[in-house]
């Protein structure tokens, strides 16, 4: 792809023009929210050379990935009287991958914390993470942006606060005596992250009005549609594919925030997206549809004894201490003795119909080993159980056998 073919003064000077047209066609009765005015300083041009040289493909991975949600993420952010630049936050947040999953444990397209998610009506749970689906999670996105302007009264600060925290914007503003963020960016008040994530998203926002003039391209995709099915009962996704010959894989993907790639139970039903056109066929076929049961679980206690740490007793029951403070809704490390606690939430290998298996990874377990065990590919293993990688960790249940 390389860079682009006008010479880089060149560039800048129609960059300037696309800003130009934007600002006059950005006024609008329609827009609640104020407007955004891309600016196009040395930084921001630092951001756009290192899109187009150093990571040039990945940059048109994002864009063509965005490219099939950007008309559903846009209308969305119209409806809630938003700038429609706002949209291309998601594309520095993860390029749009509804599978995302951040070291801080921020997931989805618009990589949400599991707080920040709840907070704005995203359900996460065993079955479900909600922060991936692209149309709920680009809702709470519209919303969450929303309360941070209203907050600041600022787009490059309520940018800033999505990315560092509302708290630490605020205290950021109070320490340096100014509202302006990129005074504020020239401080230490905030971190490199902070400062570098504006002129990040206004380089993208730029680029994004021409991609052709920075040298990308700009490829058709089919926009994100489909129709939805309510499924009353548990369903894994295969028994969907094999009544219906849908592609499980195409299932997957309309459906990522399907943690497990099974239906969660649901008082009003849980809406399955399906392939446009099909709805009405796996609608006919719904009733015949196996119900999945989960696996019987088998609880196992340990009571405290004086010396005991949280590490010792994790160490002895082959879990890490994070799995054990999730089994315990413990949010501190501190426990007293006689106190019980959850060590264990199933057995090493089940079955609940004679068919769906589940095995509880040990020690010295490779994704290959277990594959082997259960006459199953290791990309299989990867599917059923929503794994990125290969790294499994001791404790975890893995399904084998749907």
């Amino acid at each position: 792809m390389g860079g682009p073919s006008l010479a880089w003064g060149e560039v800048t000077q129609k960059a300037e023009e696309i800003l130009e047209f934007q600002d006059q066609s950005l006024a609008s009765p329609e827009m609640l929210y104020g407007e955004i005015s891309p600016i196009l300083n040395p930084s921001v041009e630092r951001k756009i050379r290192y899109f187009q040289t150093v990571i040039p493909d990945r940059f048109q991975e994002w864009l063509d990935r965005f490219q099939k949600y950007k008309p559903v993420v846009e209308k969305i952010f119209v409806e809630f009287g938003l700038p429609k630049e706002l949209i291309y936050l998601s594309v520095i947040e993860s390029g749009f991958n509804p599978r995302a999953y951040s070291r801080a444990r921020a997931a989805g397209p618009w990589q949400f914390m599991k707080g920040t998610g709840r907070a704005y009506g995203l359900r996460v749970n065993w079955y479900i993470d909600e922060r991936r689906d692209p149309v709920k999670s680009s809702v709470a996105a519209a919303q969450h942006l929303r309360d941070l302007y209203d907050r600041f009264g600022s787009w490059p600060l309520a940018l800033s606060a999505y990315n560092a925290g509302a708290g630490k914007i605020a205290r950021a503003i109070r320490k340096s005596g100014t509202r302006d963020y990129w005074k504020i960016r020239r401080t230490r008040y905030i971190r490199r992250e902070t400062r570098e994530y504006v002129p990040k998203f206004m380089a993208v926002a730029i680029i994004a009005a021409n991609p052709t003039l920075f040298g990308f391209r700009v490829n058709a995709h089919e926009v994100h549609q489909y129709d939805e099915v309510r499924m009353n009962n548990t369903i894994h996704l295969r028994t969907v594919a094999k009544k219906t010959g849908l592609v499980f894989e195409d299932l997957r993907r309309l459906n990522p925030e399907l943690r497990r790639s099974i239906t969660p139970p649901q008082k009003d039903g849980y809406f399955l997206k399906v392939p446009l056109g099909m709805g009405y066929h796996v609608k006919n076929i719904r009733d015949e549809l196996k119900q999945w049961s989960q696996p019987p679980s088998q609880v196992n206690w340990y009571r405290v004894k004086y010396g005991d740490s949280l590490s010792v007793i994790a160490h002895r029951f082959n879990m890490s201490v994070g799995k054990l403070k999730g089994l315990n809704n413990l949010s501190k490390n501190l426990i007293r003795a006689g106190q019980r606690l959850r060590v264990s939430d199933g057995v090493d290998e089940l079955s609940d119909d004679g068919n769906t298996k589940w095995y509880r990874v040990r020690r010295g377990d490779s994704l290959w080993a277990i594959a082997k065990r259960f006459s199953v590919s290791v990309r299989d293993l990867k599917v059923l159980n929503n794994l990125r990688s290969s790294v499994i960790q001791v404790g975890r249940m893995l399904l084998v056998n749907p």
